[in-house]
This record gives structure tokens, C-alpha cells and sequence, in this order.
């Protein structure tokens, strides 16, 4: 029999038991004679689930079978679930005989209740990551508005999810959302609500008031967990993610409102740039068309040529002489006038349409460069979407081709972004273009949690110091700053690399980056973007500037 089995005279004694029925009690052999008394095998049975002395405690032995003999004496069936202490659950079924007996049926339904459990935290659960799930996530903002709490709801949505599942495979896409809920379970409080809404959509309830500056580094924290390295099934990739903020009642007192203004905050900090935070604003201008009209009005600009270059020099210190200009795209919008690159370079690599704006970008620059000084450079800034979509290298060689600069005078300058997914094929790619002649020259360098790795993985030629270490000479941070800056440049030189200090706004802080040994600078110091025809003034201006502050600090 697949179940246990067990009969009892009206005198409450045994009558004959199965193995099954004895094995499911651990009943010893002596309790499995017939003539046993019910009281014995239940008094065994509570002794062994309980842990308590030989003759069990009478007063809950009496109580089991009061409750088990209760309804037999009414001639009714009797049903109860039991859960064994080694994790079994048994379901007891008492029926009664017509001599005032009964007979005991133990069915195991372990795997049942089991499964029973799963599908019940299923109900509520991501099965993937283990976090809640949507339908939980919106149960507890629901209780939560209703109840007039004050809450902050965080949209937590992964940059590009969709390359690290064509470029690696699925399982490596799900390790990576797996590693990511375990990131953010550590800096979430127990009292949070952390759901997966599905695909690479996360979110969070932080309950209770909540100061701007406490959600802020709440921001933070999670971002710069889900950006620092991941390493997954034998892959090494960095991914970054954007979120953003939307605060009860302030924002709305229903959950559609809630999640409706999450969501349009989100789209802002995505297309702001990749591993942003975004608080919404009530009066921010989140028109549903205002994206439609962009993408138009971009497709006109790229089909009508309404993009221009500025050019900003770059100041080799020790030569005493302008060495390269950053080549710097410009939106020349026939009804908003110029339009600066932080508002539509983020729009467009999300569209795509900056594959081709960066092709024109390649071929104005090195074109405009060739006119230039022989001794000057022109560097161009690459996305990593043109490393994505596209073919990079045809655009690149076709640009050379057709405006005739020679190979060692075009400095492509790349961001961490274009080393997130550590493929293969983008370090090839930079290996073959640096095979030409080309210069490679890594951005921001200071602010990303793989900085250094980047080192390892790549031989640059440059590195391009993040302003905000700059900006922070002449505050209280002065010295830390220097300090980061000096080591940088300590660094770069043992690698043979040339530093460029960005941000250089003021005669002491040119006079700081020399002293921390910075090569080359750039800034407002100098000069702000010009278009090509003032390539000429601004290289004898720069030169004129450079000659007067080694004076006044010599």
C-alpha cells in the first residue's frame, strides 16, 4: 500500500498496522502488537515530534486525542494535516467502523504541500531572482497609499540589457539580473519592498519620510553596486543602470500616478545619458510627443546637414604649444538656435541615429583637420553604440582616406561605456585602429569603478582626467584632488601615457595640474569651442595665455 495503515477495536486498541504505518510514526516494534493502546502510540508520537521526556506530555496527548476521537465518537470521518518535525507532511484520515472502531489512513503529501508552497510564494515571487514580484509590488504601494503613507518608489531599469543578451547568450543575461537583485538586496533595508516588474525592470518602496539627500545616496549606492564589475559564468562585464524617484503624496496618492510619473522620469535620465538618477518633477515638460518630435526633427537634421563642429584646444604644457583640437558636435536647430551635445547626444545614441551623425563627425573632422599645422591633432569622440551597430573601421579608414590627414594626426577619444561589455571584437577593433597610427585616448578617467582594469585591458595612448577633480581645486576637497590627479599622472607616466587635465578654468588650477604633472590641459582657460574658422586666432591666443602663466609662476 502506498499508504499508511492502521485499525482500532472499540476498546481504542490496535488491531493490525502496516509497515508504512509504522515507518511514518517511528513506532517501535512493541507498539505495533496488536492490543496497543491509542494513548501509547500517541503518547510515542508527541515524545518523538516534541523531543520531550519517555511518557510525553499528557496534558497535549490528551489533547490530540480528544480532537481525534472527538468526531468518531459522532460517527463522523475525521481529516487533519500533521508536520513532522523531519519536514514530512502526513495527512491523517480517521474513519469509523460500524463496532464503534476506526481505521487510521497516513497519506504522505509532502510533495503536494510542497508544491502547494511554491505555488503560493510563486504568486508573489520573481522565480528568477527571487525577489517579489510585480503583483506583490503593486499589493503593498496599493495598502501602502491607502493607508496615507509617505514612500518614495525607485524605477530601477539596467542600460542596453538587450546586447548583453545577443552578444553573450541568454543564461549570462540571466546570471546578470540574478547578480543584480543580490546587489541591490544588500543595500535595501529589511523593511524595503524590492520587486523584479520583469525583463530588466526593478523597483523599490523605501517607506517613511525621506529626505532628497537620503534618497540620493539610496540612488547612488544602487547604481554604483550594478556597475561595478560583474563577473558571470566566466565573462567579465560591466553594466550601468538608470532610475529614477518618485515621492507619496507629493507625486500622487494612487498607484497608477505613482508609477505613471516613475516612468516618465526614467525615460529622462535614459535618455540624459547611461547610469543616471532622475527625481520627477511636476512641472518638468514630459509630453508624450516631445520624443516623436526629436527623433523628426533629427531626421531632418541628419538628412539637411544641420550639424557643425566646434573645435577646443588641447595645451601641451612642456612644448609650450597648442597639440590637438576636441572636435565637439553642435546642432545648429533652424527653430532653437545652437543646440549643445548633453541634450541630444543621449536621445540620439538611444535612437540610433548617432552611427550616422558620428560617420559625418569622422569625415568633417579629419577633413577640416587636414588644413591645419602639420604638428596638430584633431581628436574625435566615439560612442559605444558605433562600436555596436555599424562598421566602425570602414568609417574610420574612409575618413582618412578622403580628407588625406595623415593617420598619426586623428586621436579618437572613448568613454568606459565602450569597454562595458568586454567583448572580443571592440578590443580588436581598437588594436587594428591603433595599429594605423591612430591615437586611442580613454575619457573621464577617474570616475568608474573598472578604471583601472580598462589599464590592464587596453594600451592607451592618453588618458583624460575627469574635471570634477579639477573643479575641486580651490574647495575643501583641494587636497584629495591633487592628490588623486597626481597619482593618475604618476601612473599614466610609468605606462607611458600622456595625461590631459580637463577642466582648467583658472590660472591657480593650470598651475595645480602642472604641479601634479600633467602634460597636456584643456579648458575655458584657454579657450571655449570655436568653429574651424577661428582655428587660426585661437592657436596664437592659446600660445599668448600659456607664455603669460609660465611667467607669472616662474
Amino acid at each position: 500500500m502506498v499508504r499508511g495503515l492502521a485499525m482500532f477495536d472499540k476498546e481504542h486498541r490496535l488491531v493490525v498496522c502496516n509497515n508504512l504505518y509504522r515507518e511514518i510514526l517511528d513506532l517501535p516494534d512493541a507498539l505495533t502488537k496488536p492490543g496497543t493502546s491509542f494513548a501509547d502510540v500517541v503518547g510515542h508520537h508527541v515524545s518523538v515530534e516534541r523531543g520531550l521526556d519517555a511518557k510525553g506530555d499528557r496534558a497535549l496527548q490528551q489533547r490530540w486525542m480528544k480532537e481525534h476521537l472527538a468526531a468518531l465518537s459522532e460517527g463522523k470521518s475525521f481529516t487533519q494535516t500533521r508536520y513532522l518535525k523531519n519536514g514530512r507532511s502526513i495527512r491523517l484520515s480517521s474513519e469509523p467502523l460500524p463496532d464503534d472502531g476506526w481505521v487510521d489512513i497516513l497519506e504522505d503529501i509532502t510533495d503536494e504541500h510542497q508544491a502547494e508552497k511554491k505555488i503560493a510564494w510563486l504568486t508573489h515571487h520573481d522565480a528568477l531572482t527571487e525577489l517579489y514580484n510585480r503583483v506583490h509590488f503593486c499589493e503593498e504601494l496599493q495598502s501602502a497609499l491607502a493607508r496615507g503613507s509617505n514612500l518614495a518608489v525607485l524605477w530601477i531599469d539596467l542600460d542596453d540589457f538587450k546586447s548583453v543578451n545577443d552578444t553573450f547568450g541568454q543564461p549570462v543575461g540571466d546570471a546578470l539580473l540574478k547578480s543584480v537583485a543580490m546587489r541591490m538586496l544588500k543595500i535595501v533595508r529589511k523593511s524595503d519592498v524590492l520587486a523584479r516588474l520583469g525583463g530588466d525592470e526593478f523597483a523599490l518602496i523605501r517607506f517613511g519620510p525621506t529626505t532628497r539627500e537620503q534618497l540620493e545616496r539610496l540612488a547612488q549606492r544602487l547604481l554604483a553596486a550594478i556597475a561595478s564589475e560583474q563577473r558571470l559564468l566566466g565573462r567579465k562585464l560591466y553594466v550601468t543602470a538608470s532610475l529614477s524617484i518618485a515621492l507619496a503624496p507629493e507625486h500622487g496618492t494612487d498607484p497608477n500616478e505613482i508609477l505613471k510619473n516613475a516612468d516618465l522620469a526614467l525615460h529622462r535620465a535614459k535618455t540624459s545619458g547611461r547610469g543616471r538618477y532622475e527625481f520627477f518633477d511636476p512641472h518638468g515638460d514630459y509630453a508624450p510627443g516631445k520624443a516623436k518630435r526629436l527623433d523628426a526633427d533629427m531626421k531632418v537634421a541628419v538628412k539637411k546637414k544641420q550639424f557643425e563642429l566646434h573645435y577646443q584646444p588641447v595645451v601641451d604644457v612642456t612644448a609650450k604649444r597648442v597639440s590637438s583640437f576636441e572636435a565637439l558636435l553642435r546642432w545648429r536647430h533652424p527653430e532653437h538656435g545652437l543646440i549643445p551635445p548633453g541634450d541630444f547626444i543621449p536621445f540620439a545614441e538611444q535612437c540610433g541615429w548617432i552611427v550616422e551623425i558620428g560617420k559625418w563627425a569622422l569625415g568633417q573632422a579629419c577633413k577640416d583637420a587636414a588644413s591645419w599645422p602639420a604638428d596638430i591633432k584633431v581628436a574625435v569622440n566615439l560612442s559605444s553604440v558605433q562600436f555596436e551597430r555599424g562598421d566602425l573601421y570602414v568609417a574610420v579608414t574612409d575618413a582618412i582616406a578622403q580628407s588625406g590627414l595623415a593617420c598619426d594626426r586623428l586621436e579618437l577619444e572613448i568613454t568606459e561605456s565602450v569597454l562595458l561589455r568586454d567583448h572580443p571584437k571592440t578590443h580588436e577593433l581598437l588594436h587594428r585602429l591603433r595599429s594605423l597610427g591612430i591615437k586611442i585616448l580613454l575619457d573621464d578617467f577617474g570616475t568608474a569603478y573598472g578604471s583601472l582594469s580598462y589599464l590592464r585591458s587596453f594600451p592607451f595612448d592618453k588618458l583624460k582626467i575627469e574635471r570634477s577633480f579639477v573643479r575641486d581645486f580651490g574647495t575643501r576637497n583641494e587636497r584629495d584632488a591633487a592628490a588623486i590627479v597626481q597619482s593618475i599622472a604618476e601612473l599614466a607616466k610609468r605606462l607611458h601615457m600622456t595625461t590631459i587635465a580637463e577642466g582648467v578654468e583658472t590660472a591657480d588650477q593650470l598651475a595645480m595640474v602642472m604641479n601634479a604633472g600633467c602634460e597636456e590641459v584643456q579648458g575655458f582657460y584657454f579657450s571655449k569651442p570655436v568653429p574651424v574658422s577661428e582655428i587660426a586666432a585661437t592657436i596664437a591666443r592659446c600660445r599668448e595665455i600659456l607664455s603669460a602663466a609660465l611667467q607669472t609662476s616662474a
